[in-house]
């Protein structure tokens, strides 16, 4: 076991780069897939959409999300690095559970984002590491 883990940290890279390099960008069909634990939001100000009307907004959207952490719905928040958007980490178990708590939210009611949604999970390839 002592030696196990080093080799999974040295080999967890080339692991990722390997799953990104799939040509369907799936896993392969025999490999577990990892228990959703929270979901991944990113939005994204529709093309079109002026800074002054999510301006508008935006009073009524810090609320709703302070709202949601409060509520222990939204675990991290950032804001994009491009400044084009903002990325939640949702506790939820499913795509759907976190597309309710987002759809709620005022600038999504107004059709004024789009959203994308990750579900993610434990790293597999830990699995190795407590293997018989």
């Amino acid at each position: 076991m002592k030696f196990l883990k080093p080799s999974m940290v040295a080999a967890y890279p080339y692991t990722a780069v390997a799953q990104s390099r799939m040509p369907s960008g799936q896993p392969p069909a025999d490999a577990p897939s990892p228990k959703t634990t929270e979901v991944l939001v990113i939005l994204t100000a529709k093309e079109g959409v002026t800074r002054q009307q999510i301006m508008t907004i935006m009073p009524a959207e810090v609320r709703a999300t302070v709202t949601l952490y409060l509520d222990g719905k939204i675990r991290q928040w950032y804001s994009r690095g491009d400044g084009r958007g903002v990325i939640f980490l949702i506790d939820a178990k499913t795509v759907e559970e976190a597309h309710a708590a987002i759809d709620a939210m005022p600038l999504s009611k107004e059709n004024l984002v789009d959203h994308q949604y990750i579900p993610v999970g434990p790293l597999m390839p830990l699995t190795a590491l407590i293997a018989p």
